[in-house]
């Protein structure tokens, strides 16, 4: 399969500096094989921000990005403690404490690949690792006893029965991406969780599949969330809850 000549000329300008000269055939190759563009480059725009991704966590997609714009947004110049649950690549909370500098944010991951990536992407956007607590673990495991004012995450939520494109099943991390039969295992779990981890009118921002976001909400309610939001991204499709305790 040859490789779309435009992700030809990102690759020459971003991994290369546009030098026509540079041999690129083994990057070539690895695009031909169906590998994502962000992969073989080695990072990805977010938010202003270089994010590395050589340990191949989940590629940040656009809708995660707007909605993490929408939290910036929202918290400000407020001086609160965040959590950046199942935090991959770690884009949600190194762009809350670059563009929220009186905010503090924990990183909770349950690879431990990424954790590295983590860190290099908080220090190389010139973000003090001091605002920073990075942590290996399954979900709120690393944080027992502990509470934070605000929870963003983009957990696995696709259900295991949806086939997913090659370039996609073939490369991304299946850890997450698929969360059991109906896309809420792991959403399932931290719904139930979180509120043992929030301050006093916490809340938690969780990206959901648009299949079983009314669902996740209906699980929020059950936790003994005192208000939910379901909002919708930038292609008007339902994507983002909100819960509030």
């Amino acid at each position: 399969m040859e490789p779309d000549p435009k992700d030809v000329t990102a690759l020459r300008i971003e991994k290369y500096g546009g030098d026509a000269s540079a041999d690129m055939s083994a990057d070539l190759a690895r695009l031909s094989r169906g590998e994502p563009l962000a992969y073989v480059i080695g990072h990805i725009p977010f938010m202003g921000l270089s994010i590395n991704l050589e340990s191949h966590p989940l590629i940040p997609r656009p809708e995660t990005e707007w909605w993490t714009e929408e939290l910036v947004k929202y918290i400000g110049d407020r001086p609160l403690r965040v959590l950046d649950l199942c935090a991959g690549s770690g884009a949600i909370g190194t762009a809350v404490l670059k563009h929220c500098p009186t905010t503090t944010v924990s990183f909770g991951e349950l690879m431990e690949e990424h954790i590295a990536t983590i860190m290099k992407n908080v220090r190389d956007n010139g973000i003090d690792l001091a605002r920073a607590d990075i942590r290996q673990g399954d979900l709120f495991a690393p944080f027992t006893g502990e509470t934070f004012d605000l929870i963003a995450t983009n957990p696995p939520y696709i259900p295991t029965s949806r086939t997913l494109p090659p370039e996609v099943a073939d490369y991304e991390p299946y850890e997450a991406l698929l969360a059991e039969e109906d896309g809420l295992g792991v959403i399932r779990r931290l719904i139930k969780a979180a509120p043992h981890h929030l301050s006093p009118h916490g809340e938690v921002w969780i990206e959901c599949d648009i299949a079983n976001i009314e669902e996740a909400e209906r699980l929020a309610k059950t936790a003994g969330a005192k208000r939910t939001l379901i909002r919708t991204d930038q292609y008007d499709r339902p994507r983002l809850l909100v819960s509030y305790w």
